[in-house]
């Protein structure tokens, strides 16, 4: 069968799988299991767990796999559906030393994918994805006469307790979730029941086609409904899910959006107010102004790479207690397992917000005020992408005050920046940019402009479009 290695992407496996040509298909998916279960075989594991989100293609896909590591002998316990978080919660349980997940997280509804994870649901990525690309193209299974028994099994209830016992909640509050037809939808009410709760879920049911919008909570237009019914019921918070529930969004009492990375700020607040000095990590794109409210709170910020498999293995390397991402990722390794779980967000976010009277706006009425572009995707083949930041950087890395560990952070002076890097999910170049003055946010966009405007086939007029945005 022809593979299309494109889809092993940097931290998961992820393509089409509705189009008159998918990428991701049974026969994929059968093959996939097969290496699977060769792979974690010959690292000695004996026992993988298997889920899968609410994709209209989820259930074939998942059959398939099963089917594919049936025939290594390795021990299969479906988990059925399940948001990616309560999967690894489950795979960090003693009956299972690996895993591995269809889901497509965010995506749009024609895409899937596979999330694969080891012992403790530490990542498999990058080389060692290439390597299970290659032993499917080179057929190197060690397949069984007598194929595995598959069992099912639930961890719901092992999860909820652990979700119910991180609940504390001093007043009466009134939530607004929007799960986005995502997976999350007929769990969300049960894991956060509490006497001071007063939750309403829209958008609830599990539909593949995501009718409504799509099920991502880090761009302000997928939340506009959740706004508007917070509006509605006088609610106190609205919170927003992905469609495997790994990330989560906010609004405040009056519907108003907040990026990802000040939801970030508030939980590295209150982790700090129980581990002063502890180190804070997060992505290369994430706000100063987090940066700088978590050395108020006496805390060690770290800017890294951006990517949930790369930010889970440096805090596991370094032992970091808490980080996150722009995107609405969340690690908790403070009592937990160091992996990101929206919904343990969410409680984390309410008990913060649940201790004083204070309305969530009043948390960042003193903030400084700044002007902040959204993230800009302009594509650029996948082959050119890394070479072209490469050449990006060449250009400024003499004269201005570079951070090259994940493409270009360029840091002009004390309150402004501009980031390019590539994707490591798309054929494309990300960038973002702020300054707390507009004469400063319009000249670092200008220069990164025309740094873009030298490859001709990239779209510079995007980037200098995101001056039309203020």
């Amino acid at each position: 069968m022809q593979i299309d290695k494109s889809v092993f992407r940097a931290y998961d496996i992820r393509g089409k799988a509705i189009s008159e040509n998918p990428q991701l298909t049974a026969e994929f998916a059968l093959e996939l299991g097969k290496a699977l279960g060769t792979y974690f075989s010959r690292k000695g594991r004996t026992s993988i767990a298997t889920a899968r989100d609410g994709r209209l293609t989820s259930p074939d896909l998942q059959a398939a796999l099963i089917n594919g590591l049936a025939q290594t002998g390795i021990k299969i316990t479906n988990l059925g559906l399940s948001p990616s978080p309560m999967f690894y919660f489950a795979v960090c349980q003693s009956e299972f030393d690996c895993g591995v997940i269809v889901t497509a997280s965010h995506n749009p509804k024609n895409d899937n994918g596979f999330k694969i994870v080891d012992n403790g649901a530490h990542s498999v990525w990058g080389p060692e994805l290439q390597n299970i690309y290659q032993m499917i193209i080179d057929q190197d299974y060690d397949l069984v006469s007598q194929t595995s028994e598959i069992s099912e099994f639930s961890v719901f209830d092992r999860y909820k307790t652990h979700m119910h016992n991180e609940l504390d909640i001093k007043r009466p509050y009134k939530l607004v979730v929007d799960t986005g037809n995502g997976i999350n939808g007929p769990f969300i009410e049960e894991l956060l029941s509490h006497p001071n709760l007063d939750v309403t879920v829209i958008f609830k049911e599990i539909d593949g086609n995501f009718p409504n919008h799509p099920a991502n909570p880090e761009k302000e237009k997928n939340m506009l409904d959740l706004s508007a019914k917070v509006r509605e019921l006088g609610a106190d918070l609205g919170l927003g899910f992905d469609g495997d529930a790994d990330r989560l969004g906010m609004v405040d009492e009056n519907g108003k959006f907040y990026t990802c990375d000040l939801l970030l700020m508030l939980l590295a607040e209150d982790f700090l107010s129980r581990n002063p000095g502890e180190t804070v990590i997060y992505d290369t794109k994430v706000s100063k102004v987090v940066e700088n409210e978590i050395k108020q709170a006496s805390g060690k910020p770290y800017r890294y790479m951006t990517g949930h498999s790369l930010i889970e293995k440096e805090m596991h390397a370094k032992n970091i207690k808490f980080g996150g991402e722009i995107s609405g990722h969340y690690f908790f390794g403070e009592n937990y397992f160091g992996f990101d779980d929206a919904t343990l967000a969410a409680i984390r976010l309410l008990n913060l917000l649940t201790k004083s009277d204070k309305k969530v706006s009043d948390y960042f009425k003193d903030l400084p005020h700044v002007f902040v572009t959204p993230e800009l995707r302009i594509d650029c083949a996948d082959s050119k992408k890394f070479d072209v930041v490469k050449q990006i950087i060449k250009k400024f890395e003499n004269d201005y005050n570079l951070i090259t560990l994940d493409g270009m952070f360029l840091d002009y002076n004390d309150h402004t920046w501009g980031v390019c890097r590539a994707s490591n999910t798309a054929g494309q170049l990300t960038l973002r940019f702020e300054s707390q003055t507009q004469e400063d946010l319009f000249t670092v966009i200008d220069l990164i402009a025309n740094a873009v405007a030298d490859f001709p086939e990239l779209d510079a007029q995007a980037v200098r479009d995101l001056k039309d945005l203020f």
